[in-house]
C-alpha cells in the first residue's frame, strides 16, 4: 500500500490575511478558492515545487488557530531561501545547525552546518496566526 501526504490544514483566524501572507510573502501558488456559502470556504495553496499543499479557510477544521507546529519546508539552499523570505517581509529566525552532528543530542549551534549535510540546518518562521514552519536544508550539494 502506498500513502501520500497531499494536503495539510492550517488553522487561521482571518482567511484573507493568511491568503495574502502565503501568496505574497511566502510565495505559495493559489490553486483553489472555493466558497459555496458564508459558512464554508476552502483555499488551497501549494509551495513551489511541492506535491503537498496546504488548506486554509472557514469551516474546514476545529483545530485552534495558530496550532500548527513545525511543518517542514525543505529547501536545497537555506541561505538563499531565508534571504528571499526576509526580502518579502517574512520574519525568519537565524540559521542554526545540529551539533554534534555525528551524535546529535538535541543541541544547536549558530549558522549552517559546516559540511552542509542533509537535514542538519534549520531556520523557522510563523504566519500571522502563529502557525510555525521549519525550513530545512537537504540536497545542497546536488542543487
Amino acid at each position: 500500500m502506498k500513502f501520500s501526504v497531499e494536503v495539510i490544514t492550517v488553522p487561521v483566524e482571518d482567511v484573507e490575511r493568511a491568503l495574502r501572507f502565503y501568496v505574497d510573502r511566502v510565495g505559495f501558488v493559489l490553486d483553489v478558492d472555493y466558497s459555496p456559502n458564508d459558512a464554508f470556504r476552502v483555499v488551497q495553496l501549494t509551495p513551489s515545487g511541492s506535491s503537498c499543499s496546504i488548506q486554509i479557510g472557514k469551516g474546514i477544521t476545529d483545530a485552534p488557530v495558530g496550532s500548527l507546529r513545525n511543518a517542514y519546508l525543505v529547501v536545497t539552499d537555506l541561505e538563499t531561501a531565508r534571504r528571499d523570505l526576509l526580502g518579502r517581509g517574512v520574519q525568519v529566525s537565524d540559521i542554526r545547525h545540529k551539533t554534534p552532528i555525528a551524535a546529535w543530542d538535541g543541541g544547536f549551534a549558530p549558522g549552517l552546518d559546516p559540511a552542509r549535510g542533509n537535514y542538519a540546518s534549520f531556520a523557522d518562521f510563523s504566519d500571522p496566526d502563529g502557525n510555525r514552519w521549519m525550513l530545512q536544508e537537504r540536497g545542497y550539494r546536488t542543487a
